[in-house]
């Protein structure tokens, strides 16, 4: 669910409209109630000392940090200057020297070697990027032969969290331009399948499997959908559209009863799993 990607920051440069997506509110406030599951994942997909990661639209380093942790050389690329910043001082704060967070374009991985990965990790990041055929074959040229991509997917209309998030909020803003391709389509297994063998990387290479991503708020459901309102880029435009029909204190009413739904911690505070696809890509 985190930021993903952007090329140029110049001023004459025209708007990049994921870029401002991402950094338009604080996806730090969000990331934080991810990191259990963020380090439960990266310790199940094999991450080993001395390892050459690319965590792709890492956000302020939910994954990369539990990487470096277990002795990886990291290199975080996002789309969003200010979680690129937020992730370096987190990674400055923990002592940590091997890794490290730049701009970038998942889309067009400027500056970085062909086959010079052992593995691309993108945890909510890729899915969001636009041109998903540009994505894959980015990825792919990243990865050394052998070496694996892990995606984290949102799937589109399964009944948890941030699935639901996203189509009530899809249900108070305006449609998508022409062209558009969803984020969610990352979520389907013949998608990611059509994506990957444009890229090179047979059926037989590609696994799935479905997961789930918990996120743990020490206040109640109402206050982490306050969370999301003021800080998620989402949400925020979905507001920003329901204020102008009239329609807010509906989409406030939706959000609430579905985390209220959702919550599975009983005394005051919030936790809600929530089911992604797990892709393991193998070059």
């Amino acid at each position: 669910m985190s930021a993903v990607l952007s090329s140029s920051s110049s001023p004459s440069a025209p708007a990049n409209p994921n870029k401002a997506l991402w950094e338009k509110g604080d996806f730090t406030r969000i990331a934080a109630t991810m990191r259990e599951s963020g380090e439960s994942l990266v310790r199940s997909i094999g991450v080993k000392k001395g390892m050459n990661v690319l965590d792709l639209g890492g956000g302020d380093g939910t994954t990369a940090l539990p990487a470096a942790r277990l002795g990886a050389e990291v290199l975080v690329v996002d789309i969003a200057r200010n979680l690129v910043a937020a992730g370096n001082k987190r990674a400055s704060e923990a002592g940590l020297a091997n890794i490290r967070f730049q701009e970038g374009d998942a889309t067009d991985l400027q500056g970085l070697k062909d086959r010079s990965f052992d593995l691309v990790v993108t945890i909510f990041g890729a899915m969001f990027a636009p041109k998903p055929f540009d994505v894959a074959k980015e990825m792919v040229r990243v990865t050394r032969p052998g070496g694996q991509i892990v995606m984290g997917n949102w799937i589109p209309n399964d009944p948890t969290l941030v699935a639901q998030i996203l189509k009530i909020s899809a249900a108070y803003t305006p449609p998508p331009p022409a062209g558009f391709v969803s984020p969610m389509t990352w979520g389907v297994e013949s998608n990611v399948i059509e994506r990957f063998a444009g890229a090179g990387i047979p059926k037989d290479r590609i696994s799935f499997v479905k997961d789930s991503y918990t996120f743990n708020y020490p206040g109640t459901p109402a206050e982490f959908v306050a969370e999301f309102r003021k800080y998620y880029g989402p949400t925020m435009n979905a507001f920003e559209a329901a204020e102008k029909s009239g329609k807010a204190a509906d989409l406030q009413k939706e959000l609430e009863a579905l985390f209220n739904s959702q919550n599975k911690h009983a005394s005051g505070a919030t936790s809600i799993p929530a089911a992604f696809l797990r892709v393991t890509a193998t070059r």
